[in-house]
């Protein structure tokens, strides 16, 4: 019992758990729920429909993470330079976010027109049972793709200033604008996708239109507020006079940015290649893992709002000097995560057979939707502990370890595994995907390891 307690926080530790993570459940449960309806949206049209959209959701996902990444070094100088409100420095950070986006969208869309027919393709298998209309898939995937196309220009901006507000403390006006763009994209899927309101019904193109309004929407509305609070947020003040940035700063940055960002690309691929072996399946297995991965991030929502309170909470008692309370913490904080997530995935199960009636497709699809979410539900706690290992490590400093963790393991164990049992075996693709999801228990032993040393507890900001 005695060592129980260990693991369990008082009210006052709870109560501050909760204020933090909530805020961040609430925009991304919005984001997600949104994502959710659109994809009920797009799956009334038809396997076809649904599987051509999540092929291209695929690639851009692999496109929106690796932006993210490019930009995150930026980010920790941006913040220290407003912390001694160099206000100059944190400008040269955001013309570094600019300029990195504008090559990886340069590098982005060479590959995406030059190759994205072929990048398409590598998904569409019939899996030798007819499984949906691979033609059909790949033209609702071309239509899709083509307009999709426009939006990665304002996300990539969107996201440059984004960021720099995040490094003022100023969380407001990026969750307006990211609120106001899934409301916009709800409300014209709404109308383009089904010919409501006199508009002609697109479909998938009509899906697609939508998205990239929505992020028009919150484009213009985060750069015109902004611009309209110079006062407040000094840095946007002469910001495009030229595009200068002392080289040192360039070499600094870029040391810290590069890490990250191959980190963020290679495990977004990862997750693609994965997704690309169970493919061999069929396009049912494409559909179908397109309504799972939809479902199960309505689920890791709170999972991934643990992880930023790890992060903050553990990492600022190491940054003061207070290791033991820190180990402490983040025990606290793991246990607490893997407790709501084993609810969560008891809830999910439940439910898990009900979800896919929503969608009109064939039954085939619904029924292997529902087994896919729940062996996601059976590993969801696992899952839960791995991600706040992560964080852990990361709170300490330990960026090699956890590119080890992450984006090493993906391509080491959890590719070649999937790679084998997809397409030199006769096992079931539920199955498969349940050998692979177990490989995550050999990361917990690891996580479990290194959180129990204490090597990842380290001061990074004193002597």
């Amino acid at each position: 019992m005695r060592r129980l307690q260990r693991f369990i926080g008082d009210k006052a530790f709870y109560k501050m758990v909760l204020l933090l993570v909530i805020p961040m459940v609430v925009q991304q449960g919005i984001t997600n729920f949104v994502s959710l309806v659109d994809n009920l949206m797009v799956g009334r049209l038809g396997t076809e429909a649904i599987s051509g959209v999540a092929i291209v959701n695929q690639l851009l996902f692999v496109v929106n993470l690796t932006i993210f990444g490019g930009i995150s070094g930026a980010s920790i100088h941006g913040a220290q330079f407003f912390g001694v409100k160099d206000h100059e420095g944190v400008r040269y950070t955001f013309r570094y976010r600019l300029m990195m986006s504008a090559i990886l969208l340069t590098l982005s869309y060479v590959a995406l027109i030059g190759f994205g027919d072929l990048l398409i393709q590598f998904y569409l298998n019939d899996g030798g049972d007819n499984s949906g209309n691979v033609a059909l898939t790949l033209l609702r995937a071309q239509d899709y793709l083509k307009v999709m196309l426009w939006g990665l220009i304002p996300y990539a901006i969107s996201q440059c200033y984004s960021s720099t507000l995040r490094d003022h403390g100023e969380t407001v006006i990026p969750m307006v604008g990211s609120i106001l763009a899934v409301c916009t994209n709800l409300m014209l899927n709404w109308v383009l996708i089904f010919g409501m309101l006199g508009a002609p019904a697109l479909g998938v193109t009509g899906a697609a239109v939508a998205t990239v309004i929505s992020r028009y929407v919150e484009f213009f509305f985060i750069i015109v507020t902004t611009a309209k609070k110079k006062e407040r947020f000094p840095f946007i003040h002469q910001a495009f006079q030229s595009m200068y940035i002392p080289l040192h700063l360039v070499k600094k940055v870029t040391i810290t940015s590069f890490p990250l960002l191959i980190n963020e690309f290679l495990w977004s691929l990862g997750m693609s290649v994965i997704l690309q072996n169970y493919s061999i399946r069929g396009l049912n297995v494409v559909a179908a893992f397109n309504i799972q991965n939809t479902i199960s991030n309505l689920f890791f929502i709170v999972c991934l709002g643990m992880g930023s309170v790890i992060s903050i909470l553990v990492g600022q008692q190491l940054g003061a000097g207070k290791i033991e309370e820190a180990k402490q913490t983040d025990r606290q904080l793991l246990f607490f995560n893997v407790v709501i997530h084993v609810g969560l995935g008891l809830i999910l199960a439940s439910v898990a057979k009900f979800i896919p009636t929503m969608y009109n497709i064939e039954p085939a699809v619904k029924n292997l939707a529902s087994e896919l979410l729940w062996v996601y539900a059976c590993f969801l706690p696992i899952t839960a502990f791995n991600h706040g290992a992560y964080f852990t490590m990361r709170s300490g400093g330990k960026t090699m370890v956890t590119f080890l963790f992450d984006s090493v393991f993906t391509w080491v164990i959890s590719i070649p595994l999937a790679f084998v049992l997809a397409r030199y075996t006769t096992i079931g693709i539920v199955a498969v995907y349940a050998m692979v999801q177990s490989a995550e228990l050999i990361k917990s032993v690891i996580g479990t390891c290194m959180i129990r040393s204490g090597v990842w507890a380290k001061n990074l900001v004193q002597g």
